[in-house]
């Protein structure tokens, strides 16, 4: 899952492998499978980034699990947002 923002701040979760598209139009609009529309905060070029993250997440995963060294997070590595095999910049280090 990715986040966005939608214009009011509130932030939500959303699954980049429903996206079918993203514009702006200035506003950016993330356009999912089934014809929902959400209207958002970041720019295309940002939601890009966030979803080549999420999909090296997964691949990193993978590749960790595949050589045995994969370690869940602990929950308080969860809290902080520390990735056992990924580190993701917070918003604010981009």
């Amino acid at each position: 899952m990715i986040r966005v923002t939608r214009l009011n701040g509130e932030q939500f979760a959303l699954n980049p492998d429903l996206i079918e598209k993203v514009e702006a139009h200035p506003d950016t609009v993330a356009f999912l499978l089934d014809g929902t529309k959400y209207v958002v905060k970041e720019s295309v070029d940002e939601i890009l980034a966030e979803i080549r993250e999420f999909r090296a997440g997964i691949l990193a995963t993978s590749y960790e699990m595949d050589r045995g060294e994969y370690r869940p997070r602990t929950p308080a590595e969860d809290a902080a947002g520390i990735s056992s095999v990924v580190p993701f910049p917070s918003r604010e280090e981009r």
